[in-house]
């Protein structure tokens, strides 16, 4: 990916307690605009990056993710599609502070992360206080987030999070496709998505503000 000219996967020594040179610059260095700036964590294939760019061209997205190979078939479909307002960047979430400067994002979308279901994993979990309160360092004002998840225990555990921290759920749907919910965004499927349905796993789905730091459930 080394030549890819959508693909940022920087050395360990330029993040280390330090700032990357793109924070703060996305919009000015790398898509060379000044459109909002939507996050893709742990996008793995970014089939939901691409998605989310096919129906907004005037947003610009980046998928985050620290397998390479699986970045590699999502950043060279975004080439073969000709999408100029998709990136990747190849990193670790717990260094995702390097990158991007207060009221730098939009959104952020959370597709299918590892649940961490053994206790001592919650750390671990992308939604637990500690990254929620990472991210609003440099989400927007009362900024978006999404949580995608085939795990109810991940659902549960983040709406119980939440719900402890008053923090406003916008939407919570414990079986996204049941009934007549429709959703252009919320329709996209990712790889293991379609393995969860054709399984008859139920897909959830939250939809929440962040506008304070939490505190974690004990």
């Amino acid at each position: 990916m080394e030549g890819f000219p959508n693909v940022v996967q920087p050395q360990l020594k330029e993040i280390l307690n330090k700032d990357h040179a793109l924070k703060g610059k996305w919009g000015n260095l790398h898509f060379k605009n000044n459109n909002p700036l939507i996050l893709e964590l742990g996008c793995g294939r970014g089939e939901y990056t691409l998605g989310l760019a096919k129906m907004y061209p005037n947003i610009n997205f980046i998928g985050i993710d620290i397998k390479g190979a699986r970045l590699w078939r999502g950043a060279k479909n975004a080439l073969n599609e000709n999408l100029s307002n998709v990136a990747f960047l190849r990193t670790r979430i717990e260094f995702i502070k390097s990158f991007f400067e207060p009221g730098e994002i939009d959104e952020i979308w959370l597709t299918f992360p590892d649940p961490q279901l053994k206790r001592r994993r919650k750390n671990k979990r992308l939604t637990n206080a500690y990254f929620l309160n990472s991210y609003l360092e440099f989400l927007k004002p009362d900024g978006i987030i999404h949580l995608k998840t085939d795990s109810h225990e991940l659902f549960q555990y983040t709406v119980d999070l939440l719900e402890y921290n008053k923090i406003e759920i916008l939407e919570a749907m414990d079986n996204l496709y049941s009934g007549e919910y429709k959703n252009d965004i919320l329709s996209i499927k990712t790889y293991y998505e379609q393995k969860f349905l054709e399984q008859r796993i139920n897909i959830t789905y939250l939809k929440f503000q962040l506008a304070k730091k939490l505190v974690e459930i004990h």
